[in-house]
């Protein structure tokens, strides 16, 4: 998993036990998930963000860098992990604003799409086993010279 300059540290200091580390440790954890979640809370600004339909937002971007350089699956670890429990609130606060643009309506209707999708995609399989069990059955029943 790439890591870029704010997961690097984030990545040598997270298999450490909490009693293990340092305050300087400590506290440059705190520093990065702070940076991170003051990076996602600059507000849009309209005029400088012209556009074309469908393009990235500089909000979508900031959200795949981080993407890219992993920082996203250490902060689901920091927030699933029993030992990290004193980041959850600040792991919280970046989800959060990581979703800021979206709302909850547009949210479900994707996790809805992806349900249908999957659904879609085993009954084409089904549909795909079945032809292809009549096309043994009628291969077997071919009359042979």
């Amino acid at each position: 998993v790439p890591v870029g300059a704010l997961g690097g540290p984030l990545v040598a200091l997270s298999p450490q036990d909490w009693e293990q580390r340092q305050e300087e440790d400590t506290l440059l954890i705190e520093r990065i998930l702070l940076l991170v979640r003051n990076v996602l809370h600059v507000p849009p600004d309209p005029t400088e963000e012209q556009a074309v339909d469908g393009d990235a937002s500089l909000h979508d971007r900031v959200l795949w860098a981080l993407h890219l350089s992993g920082l996203d699956d250490l902060l689901k670890f920091l927030a699933s992990s029993p030992a990290e429990q004193q980041w959850a609130l600040h792991v919280l606060e970046i989800i959060s604003l990581m979703f800021r643009d979206q709302s909850p309506e547009e949210l479900a209707v994707l996790g809805q799409g992806q349900a249908e999708h999957r659904e879609a995609a085993r009954e084409l399989e089904a549909l795909r086993q079945r032809e292809l069990a009549e096309r043994k059955v009628r291969a077997l029943q071919r009359p042979s010279r």
